[in-house]
């Protein structure tokens, strides 16, 4: 029973629910869910979690993103990328040092208004239905962090004019910050290309493509693939349980004496080292915040 984390570089064309679905065929595995939505246009790292690792999803889609975004001026569509219409085409004059300054209005915290197209549910309907039937309607701005706006030297792809690194918050629209970067010059702009290249912690070096994934399940090796799930959560301390009274109390969901223990969360296992939980520390007692054990 697969049971772990796969990071696949998404390719373009597919949703992050149609790379789902073909691993959900490969592994034959029913429980599939990925750690963070990319558009079908996007490419780049989107972590997947099958079997019992789909507990960790939660803490996944919270995480901060990176992105290589091409940026495209004078150019404004109503999907604020280059696959939508066409609303508006304006002369461009930017300087490197005008877009420098634009960029750093845009760094720090920031309110972004959602795009209408977009998976967000207004009234019971998703953003993107509506704006399929033509129409608009109002959208509160929502508070964002741009951690980091970068220029970079590389060439852009064919259609953009600049290449910008974003890393930032959960809930970052990139294609909505380069509409936006277009207003503050005064020519307007759309996304033209969109890599991510880090999320839940996994990088491009972690991915692998689905052809390769669909060759190793052919030679019967796709389980090599699969990190554990505690990888993901390679950051928080360790702890190792001493006792079978202690693994029992951790499986039936109970608390634990940890007197000796700093105030946090920690990767929890047992005497043999299995990955038991996530557990978080508080005044002395451990308690399980989510559990990975196989039941």
């Amino acid at each position: 029973m697969p049971n772990g984390i796969i990071v696949i570089d998404k390719p373009a064309g597919w949703t992050s629910m149609d790379v789902c679905a073909k691993l959900r065929g490969m592994f034959h595995e029913k429980r599939v869910g990925h750690g963070g939505t990319l558009d079908p246009m996007a490419t780049g790292v989107l972590p997947v979690f099958l079997g019992r690792a789909t507990r960790a999803v939660e803490f996944a889609a919270d995480s901060d993103k990176e992105y290589i975004a091409g940026l495209k001026l004078g150019v404004v569509t109503d999907t604020q990328d280059t696959t939508g219409e066409v609303l508006e085409e304006r002369p461009v004059d930017v300087t490197r040092d005008q877009l420098l300054a634009a960029l750093a209005r845009f760094t720090g915290d920031i309110q972004q208004l959602p795009p209408m197209y977009s998976a967000i549910k207004i009234g019971g309907k998703k953003l993107y239905e509506l704006a399929r039937k033509g129409k608009e309607v109002e959208r509160k701005p929502r508070p964002v962090t741009i951690h980091a706006l970068d220029v970079l030297d590389e060439a852009p792809p064919e259609g953009a004019d600049w290449l910008v690194r974003v890393a930032c918050s959960k809930g970052t629209y990139v294609r909505t910050l380069c509409h936006d970067i277009g207003q503050a010059l005064g020519c307007g702009a759309c996304m033209a290309s969109l890599r991510r290249v880090k999320a839940a912690g996994f990088t491009l070096k972690n991915a692998v493509t689905l052809k390769a994934v669909q060759e190793a399940v052919d030679r019967g090796e796709g389980d090599s693939l699969l990190l554990p799930v505690d990888a993901y959560f390679a950051g928080v301390p360790m702890l190792v349980l001493k006792t079978d009274r202690a693994e029992k109390k951790i499986r039936n969901g109970a608390a634990l004496n940890a007197r000796d223990l700093p105030d946090g969360a920690y990767r929890v296992y047992s005497m043999d080292k299995t990955f038991l939980a996530l557990g978080q520390v508080v005044g002395g007692t451990l308690t399980t915040v989510k559990s990975f054990f196989e039941v």
